[in-house]
Parts: C-alpha cells; structure tokens; sequence
C-alpha cells in the first residue's frame, strides 16, 4: 500500500493544490490528513478540501480546526478516523487528535483498538519523536507516548509541529512520520509492505 500523508493545510487552498499535485505525481492508493486542515474552521472549509482529493482518504481533526470540523469530515468524501479504527487492505488504521490527554487516556486504556500491526493517526506527535520546536524544545503529547511505548504500533503518522516534519524510529521499531506541510515540506510518500519505506516531500 502506497500512502501520502500530510497535514496543517490550515485553510490554504495553495497547500491543498500541492496534495493534489503529489497524488497525480506519486498515485497513492490513500490519502491519510492528519488535521488542521482548517485556520479556526468553518466546518465547511475541511469538506470542501476533502472532496477535492481524488483518491480515498482518511481524516481526523487538529488543535486549530473549530469544534464542527468532525462533523463536516463526516459529511465529505473522506472517512472520519478520530477515536474510530477501520481497516484497509488488512491494515488497521486508528485515529486520535491527541490533543485532549484524558481522552487519549480513555480511548486507548478502555478498547483493545492497537496492536504491532496497527498504524495509529494523530495530530499531536508522540512527545520526543518528531516534536521539537523553536529551541530544541519537545511539545509533543507524553500521554501519546505512553500508548506507542506500550502497544508499539507499526507506523505512527503524525503532525502538529511545524518545524520538524520528518521520520524517526524508536527503539521498539516504531516509524514515526511527522507529516506536517506547515512551514516546510509537503507531507510525505509511505510504503508499506513487509518493511515500511518513507520518503519526505518537499
């Protein structure tokens, strides 16, 4: 399976075009939004993006979309992930913002929902993988740790912060993929098969 994964669109129909330029260039089988695809919502913003994206897409929300953005995922072409899994091609795909630590506690402490072969979506990073900012600061979620430590997900994708996209893997064989096209960058190509192969955009 071929994905393309980006994120922090931020209600730019200009970033929106370079999603689009790279599914006509690389021809993903899905699209995976890792959200704020809108700069404080509307709602409608985020559909009218989502149904302009040619191939599948999964979606879940960020920090900065409004409270009405999941509801308008719901009602685009794209599939709403956020605190749902789904499977496709046999993959398990999970999805969280991240970005409510209790709710991340809850989700994942109460339903059996990811394993070794699961790809878990987020908009927060994992905190230390991918998530340092101005400074060399990490602001990533400590709870979202927590959760990749103990049920090692195959592939995290991810986002948030602007100012490191790129790949890393932990010491229990995690991928992290900070997708984020918010500073620089334009998300990233992953394939997967038996290994993963990750190849940032720009």
């Amino acid at each position: 399976m071929k994905i393309l994964a980006t994120a922090d669109i931020h209600g730019s129909q200009y970033r929106l075009n370079i999603i689009l330029k790279n599914i006509e260039r690389y021809s993903p089988d899905l699209v995976v939004v890792c959200g704020d695809i809108t700069q404080f919502g509307p709602g409608e913003v985020a559909k009218n993006f989502l149904d302009q994206i040619t191939v599948e897409t999964l979606a879940i929300s960020g920090n900065i979309d409004s409270a009405d953005v999941p509801k308008y995922i719901n009602e685009s072409k794209a599939t709403n992930i956020e605190f749902k899994k789904i499977i496709k091609k046999g993959i398990p795909f999970v999805g969280t913002s991240g970005i409510d630590p209790d709710q991340v506690k809850q989700f994942f402490n109460d339903k059996k929902v990811l394993d070794e072969t699961s790809i878990l979506v987020s908009h927060v990073p994992p905190y230390g993988l991918q998530d340092k900012v101005y400074m060399g600061m990490n602001a990533g979620s400590k709870e979202l740790l927590e959760v990749v430590k103990k049920y090692k997900p195959r592939l995290v994708l991810c986002a948030h912060i602007h100012e490191d996209p790129g790949f890393t893997e932990t010491d229990e064989g995690t991928i992290i993929v900070n997708c984020s096209m918010g500073k620089r960058g334009e998300g990233a190509i992953i394939d997967i098969d038996e290994d993963i192969s990750v190849k940032m955009l720009e």
